[in-house]
């Protein structure tokens, strides 16, 4: 295995260069069938979002199929299977989130870039077909909610927040704790937990991961993270990309992974 050390700000560049582009786009498919297009337009009426700033969601509305509607993708049935409502300007939080967990065959749900200015919502477990969960940004605040760790298909989960490490009021795991929450996720591909505030040492942080065997990306730069490092992470014989800046280790990662020059 061979590990590439990452710079949190040269990472961020490629990763938005791909995130800019990223756009959920409907499959062919047939008409919106219509119980989950009444759930996009409560979720859009329990929403606050600025209209002059939004290109999707002010878009939607009932004279147009749902399947049609930017930001939303659906399968060849009628059910949304995919959801983006990244940099909509949204803030407050959810008035009621139960529209949006009545999406069930969601496979994709995009959040990130937003003001919510609130805690994650709980009622994430009801998601089950999920395998890409994107909050990041978000202004989430608080503790990051165990229903996350019920979705054992993800794939790719970003819940990285800038606000712990600059307010000291972002996103936090501590109940459950990094172990708890990532323990069932066993299909995880790539963990992005920038700015979440871990608070764990060394052993305790390396050791809850381990068992995630298909990892290949991990970023966790600003967490909280301390003691001495070692090299336990390289038994992830998939993982390639690991991003640890801005925590208060004893010892330097490239003394510890082999490094790619790549």
């Amino acid at each position: 295995m061979r590990i590439t050390l990452v710079s949190l700000f040269s990472f961020l560049i490629c990763y938005y260069s791909i995130y800019i582009t990223f756009q959920i786009t409907t499959i062919a498919s047939a008409k919106c069938l219509e119980d989950q297009q009444s759930f996009l337009l409560q979720l859009k009426s329990s929403l606050m979002f600025k209209p002059e700033i939004s290109n999707k969601l002010k878009l939607w509305n009932s004279s147009v199929d749902g399947c049609e509607w930017i930001g939303v993708a659906c399968d060849s049935k009628g059910f949304v299977v995919g959801l983006d409502l990244s940099e909509e300007s949204i803030s407050g939080g959810f008035d009621n989130a139960s529209s949006l967990f009545s999406l069930q065959h969601l496979q994709k749900l995009n959040l990130a870039a937003n003001n919510f200015n609130s805690v994650i919502p709980s009622g994430f477990n009801k998601l089950v077909m999920l395998s890409y969960l994107n909050l990041s940004y978000a202004n989430f605040v608080g503790q990051i909610p165990i229903e996350i760790s019920q979705l054992t298909r993800l794939v790719t989960l970003d819940i990285s927040s800038v606000n712990s490490y600059i307010t000291g009021q972002g996103l936090k795991l501590e109940k459950p704790n990094l172990q708890k929450f990532v323990q069932n996720l066993t299909s995880l591909r790539k963990l992005y937990l920038d700015g979440v505030s871990i608070k764990a040492q060394g052993q305790e942080w390396r050791n809850a991961l381990l068992p995630l065997p298909n990892l290949q990306v991990l970023s966790m730069s600003y967490c909280d993270l301390s003691g001495p490092l070692d090299s336990s992470l390289t038994r992830l014989k998939n993982l390639s990309v690991i991003i640890l800046d801005g925590n208060n280790f004893s010892s330097q990662c490239h003394k510890h992974f082999p490094i790619s020059k790549n």
